[in-house]
């Protein structure tokens, strides 16, 4: 048997298992990212938090104008401002003016926003384990492939 792979449009040899179609891929996709998300929520909930709250936490590695986070959030930027206002009442973000142009407020992790964010990824790394069983090849290949389907805007174009 050859270790060459096959070429496009050749039939899998029998008993081998054939390669997934698109749309096998995304229904996987799909399923992978629900159970990410029930597993951050619930990380999330041990915070007293909202999912989307727990995930406007986890984006503000950087302080980000409101506007950003909308687009990252995929909601209309009312949400946003509710959401904010929800966590700076709690203290865990604080609303700053943009020193580049004083008309767009960042938000800003505070010291307890960064403890939060910290509690909920260890959380998360506590329920899903399997990432740690990764050798570093394997966890350079599956983020290779990550960027790939989904490239970071923030680096590309």
């Amino acid at each position: 048997m050859s270790d060459t792979p096959e070429s496009p449009g050749t039939p899998a040899p029998p008993g081998s298992p054939e390669s997934p179609s698109p749309a096998d891929l995304m229904d996987q996709l799909a399923r992978v990212a629900a159970a990410y998300y029930r597993h951050f929520a619930a990380a999330a909930t041990v915070h007293g938090l909202t999912l989307m709250q727990g995930k406007m936490l986890s984006l503000l590695r950087r302080p980000r104008p409101m506007r950003t986070l909308a687009d990252l959030l995929g909601c209309d930027a009312s949400n946003v401002t509710g959401i904010v206002d929800r966590l700076e009442a709690r203290d865990l973000v604080r609303r700053e003016t943009d020193p580049a142009d004083r008309r767009i407020k960042n938000v800003v992790l505070t010291e307890d926003g960064e403890r939060t964010v910290r509690a909920i990824r260890s959380g998360l790394m506590s329920d899903l384990t399997a990432l740690e069983r990764l050798d570093a090849g394997d966890r350079r290949a599956f983020g290779a492939l990550l960027d790939r389907v989904f490239p970071d805007p923030a680096t590309t174009g």
